[in-house]
């Protein structure tokens, strides 16, 4: 079975990290096919949103596998097959994988079931709504193996949640159950396990029904002014303001509203 399923149904792309033997440890072969799997949901007009999770009930993912990533990226071990040799050949799809930097700006939804740790809490910093199963649980456990967490969450998540949380969570490396994750906002909501990937396919249907250049400009202007200053911020989303009022779903959606009935909207 390959180590990342990727799916595409009624415009929503499903991307589902495949290792529950190995907690869904990040391989070299989920890495290359991640990064091919975001591309390919960027590009893809029919797709306007993509839900991210993990198989089996144990994990969402907990980061890079100890024993085949990380040993490759160390020079620990040598490539030994087409997985391994086409990320060493290119180290930016490990950087496309983990959406830093990557300009993807359609909507992601995680449905968080279980471990969500190391590498597997830094993808999420990288989506835009967080549903957990009340078992999930997160984590940067990378300090306590003598590596930090460079996959962002340097960088993203003392701008996601508050600093001094941001700081304990980083620094200390310990695990956080989903409660307290829901606490400081680093997830939108928790849910019973076996409601999980129902509820995240409710949010994503709903984001779905909303204008999708919409969308797309609304995570650009918020990922793009992020850390500018107002002036800079405000100039952004002016051009993504401007895009959006240039399309057609700008004229149909108060046209559908006016005469009372769905908006139909085409992404032009």
């Amino acid at each position: 079975m390959p180590h990342l399923l990727y799916e595409k149904r009624d415009g929503i792309a499903f991307l589902t990290f495949n290792r529950p033997e190995s907690l869904n440890a990040l391989s070299p072969e989920m890495i290359v096919r991640l990064a091919d799997a975001w591309r390919d949901f960027r590009d893809d007009d029919d797709l306007r949103v993509s839900i991210l999770t993990g198989a089996g009930e144990r994990a969402f993912c907990v980061g890079g596998d100890l024993q085949r990533l990380i040993p490759l990226f160390s020079r620990a071990r040598e490539p030994e097959d087409e997985w391994d040799e086409r990320l060493m050949s290119d180290l930016e799809l490990m950087s496309i994988a983990l959406l830093r930097p990557f300009e993807l700006y359609k909507p992601i939804v995680a449905a968080v079931n279980g471990f969500a740790l190391a590498g597997g809490s830094e993808i999420l910093q990288s989506t835009d709504i967080r549903i957990a199963s009340s078992q999930a649980s997160f984590g940067l456990s990378e300090a306590q193996r003598g590596i930090v967490p460079g996959g962002g969450s340097m960088v993203r998540l003392p701008r996601q949640i508050p600093y001094c949380k941001a700081m304990e969570i980083l620094l200390t490396g310990d695990r956080m159950p989903a409660e307290e994750a829901h606490r400081i906002g680093f997830v939108n909501e928790i849910v019973a396990p076996e409601a999980l990937m129902a509820r995240s396919l409710e949010v994503a249907e709903r984001l779905q029904k909303n204008g999708p250049v919409a969308l797309r400009k609304i995570k650009e202007a918020v990922i793009r002014s992020s850390g500018l200053s107002l002036e800079e911020g405000y100039a952004i989303e002016r051009e993504c303001s401007a895009a959006v009022m240039q399309t057609e779903d700008a004229r149909e959606g108060p046209r559908a509203f006016m005469e009372k009935r769905e908006p139909v909207f085409t992404g032009r």
